[in-house]
């Protein structure tokens, strides 16, 4: 068994661990408590009873000194210096984890008109500084927008039409030319969308997005771009000179 020297000092920084319990805490502890005291204590960290704990007390290397069984004597009566560990014992038959396992706490749940209620919640402080969609000029900008840029991609997807041959023209990337087969609102995202058959291999399918299929192409060839990147006019298919003899 290691020595161990006690100090003077009234406070004393100790670690707490537990049979129920994979977890341990730090705590600073007054030496003039008695060990009843500390057990009541030592409930709101373990989650045992005061009544059902044994209380082991161990040096900074992790060696046993003695058991602390006495309710009525001082913690500063035993060898309890900074680092050690005081290990509870659970004797009311809980078991290991128990405390530990979120799924088994009951949910608090609060309605939405209780919560609008409160003073002191994210959404009072938001309504009061008129942040966020509580900005009725800031969210009817958004508004205005959003239906402007769909009004344009409206007007534009009007002048394209299905089997017109286009070229996809996307800032930072190299124009691909296809031919258009799909015309019109998706599932997958809103607003209007031109569904393209590449000439080549450079598109994300098959014509088929989320499990919809919205036109037909081979795997890779399809794709769907805004209307406002698509070109229709006269693009015939380029030849890369595939079928040239050698």
């Amino acid at each position: 068994m290691s020595s161990v020297t006690v100090s003077s000092a009234p406070v004393v920084t100790v670690r707490v661990s537990s049979s129920l319990n994979s977890f341990t805490a730090e705590k600073r502890l007054v030496r003039g408590l008695t060990l009843a005291e500390l057990k009541c204590k030592l409930e709101l960290v373990v989650g045992s009873p005061a009544s059902c704990m044994d209380l082991k007390l161990f040096s900074v290397d992790n060696e046993f000194i003695q058991n602390l069984d006495q309710d009525d004597a001082l913690l500063g009566s035993y060898p309890v210096d900074d680092g050690c560990r005081i290990h509870v014992i659970d004797k009311s038959g809980a078991q290991v984890g128990e405390f530990e396992d979120v799924s088994r706490v009951e949910k608090f749940e609060l309605s939405s008109d209780a919560y609008d209620k409160r003073s002191d919640s994210v959404r009072s402080f938001l309504k009061k500084n008129k942040m966020g969609k509580f900005n009725e000029e800031e969210a009817a900008q958004k508004a205005e927008e959003q239906q402007r840029k769909l009004e344009e991609e409206r007007l534009a997807s009007e002048s394209i039409t299905v089997g017109s041959r286009c070229e996809v023209r996307a800032a930072g990337q190299p124009n691909k030319r296809g031919t258009v087969l799909y015309v019109g609102l998706t599932d997958f995202k809103p607003g209007h969308w031109v569904g393209v058959k590449y000439d080549e291999p450079l598109g994300k399918h098959d014509g088929r997005v989320e499990g919809k299929r919205y036109f037909e192409c081979a795997p890779k060839y399809g794709a769907f771009v805004k209307p406002q990147l698509v070109v229709v006019g006269d693009f015939p298919e380029e030849d890369y000179g595939l079928d040239d003899e050698m």
